[in-house]
Order: C-alpha cells, then structure tokens, then sequence
C-alpha cells in the first residue's frame, strides 16, 4: 500500500511520522510533498520518497492525503484531480472546515469522484496517540474499514458524520492545545510553589497521565473520582471551588463554543 500525503506541513508530516512509527507503511511506500527542501530533507532522512510534483505523488499512491493548508484547498485538489483513478484510489483530507460537497466538486473529473473521506486527526498522531475522526462519502465498507484501521494503529478513532465534525475539532483537534495551556499553567503554578520549572512540568504530566489511565480503566464519570480524592474541609476542595469561582468549567466550555460560533 502506498500513500501520498500531499503538503508535509504540520499535521501532514506528523501523518507521516504516525504511518511510519506504527508500521503501517514501509518507509520506501510513503510519499511526502513540500515546498521547502528543508522539510523534504527531513522525511528523506527517514527513508521515505519525496517530491515537489504532487501530481506525480498522487499518481503512484493507493491512497491521497490532502494535508495542506484550507486556503490551497482548492488550487492544490483542482490540479491533481486528474492523475487520480475513481476505481483504485481513495483521498482522504484533513483540511478542516471545508466541507465533503466542495471537495468533491474540486476532486471530480470525467464525470468521476473518488472515494472521500474527511478525516481530523491531532498533532500526537505521531506518538501513535491521537483521537481521530473520520466520515466517508462514496466510500465502501470495506475502505471505510481499512481506512479506520489505518488512523486506529495510530490512536483511537471515532467515524462519525460531517455535522459532528467541528464539535470532535474543537474537542481533541483544538482540544490538544486547551489541554497543553492546562500544563502549562500547572507548571507555572508548580513554580510558584517551589518546584524548579522542568520538575513542575514533569509532575503535571505524570499526574495528566494517571487521570487518563484510572479513568480509561474503571470507566467512571470525571466526577465520581473527585469525591474519592474531597475530603469535607480537605484542600483538594478548596482548591476546586477557588478555580471554579474563577470560572474554570464555564471557562473550558465557552472555549470549546467559540470555536463553533459563526
């Protein structure tokens, strides 16, 4: 299987680097396209094909990742739309906010549209830990199962439909960020307390790592597990009610809306 990911950019290269850590593409069978030789030095460093010609990239691959920039959507899906082959490619995009329709009126040729599916990972697809979301259109089930299995080999994923897409984004797309503003925070307020910097960051990390894992393992509400750890009277709870007092909930969820708001 060879796969194409068109613009090695930010979340392009982190694919890349996902495909090529959880071994679902042998190096030699993974396609980057950049503009910069800077960029394209990297991925060959790492044994993978590499080109500025996106037309030839796309040409050779089974699958097509249009990973560039929403702005070059268009202009960069226009002029590969006819190196692609309806009955043996698929494309897949993690351009976000451009919907299926438009995509797909970019992709067509000859009367002919690939297979599609929108696709929003995060950042740590390249530690093999995002939480990605994937809708299909004019897909079957089978490459809707073989595309799930890619993005699941590199996190979990979630297939869903276009309406939900912007609420699963803001969620672990964006949320990354949110979640990384936390730590850093934390750190800083670790510092305050007497803890050098890297020591803060250490702690506040180790701490984010332990929440996740006793709440994937017992499966209980975020809540139940905060009245094990407030004891009446207890700092732990003075502690929430201060940052909740400063508008921490309310806080996180006009964050997570105001990406959504038009």
């Amino acid at each position: 299987m060879r796969i194409a990911i068109i613009g090695a950019g930010a979340m392009g290269g982190a694919i890349a680097k996902g495909l090529l850590k959880s071994k679902v593409a042998k190096a030699k069978d993974i396609v980057v396209t950049a503009k910069t030789d800077k960029t394209l030095e990297e991925f060959a460093a790492l044994g993978m094909c590499v080109t500025k010609d996106n037309r030839a990239a796309a040409a050779e691959a089974d699958i097509v990742c249009l990973a560039v920039k929403p702005w070059l959507m268009e202009e960069v899906t226009i002029s590969i739309n006819d190196v692609i082959d309806s009955n043996k490619q698929i494309v897949i995009s993690v351009a976000a906010g451009i919907s299926a329709e438009q995509i797909q009126t970019w992709l067509k040729y000859n009367d002919k549209i690939p297979p599609l599916f929108l696709v929003i990972p995060n950042i740590a697809i390249a530690e093999l830990a995002s939480m990605t979301f994937i809708v299909p259109y004019g897909a079957t089930e089978g490459q809707t199962k073989n595309v799930d299995s890619i993005f699941r080999k590199m996190g979990e994923t979630l297939i869903t439909d276009e309406q939900h897409l912007g609420a699963g984004m803001m969620l672990a797309s964006c949320g990354i960020a949110f979640a990384m503003r936390y730590v850093r925070a934390s750190s800083e307020g670790g510092v305050e307390l007497g803890f050098k910097a890297d020591v803060a960051k250490d702690i506040v990390l180790q701490t984010l790592k332990g929440t996740v894992s006793l709440l994937q393992a017992n499966g209980n509400h975020p809540e139940a597990e905060i009245d094990k750890v407030t004891t009446p009277g207890g700092i732990t709870i003075k502690g929430l009610n201060e940052m909740e007092h400063a508008g921490f909930t309310s806080a996180v969820i006009r964050g997570l809306k105001a990406g959504l708001a038009k």
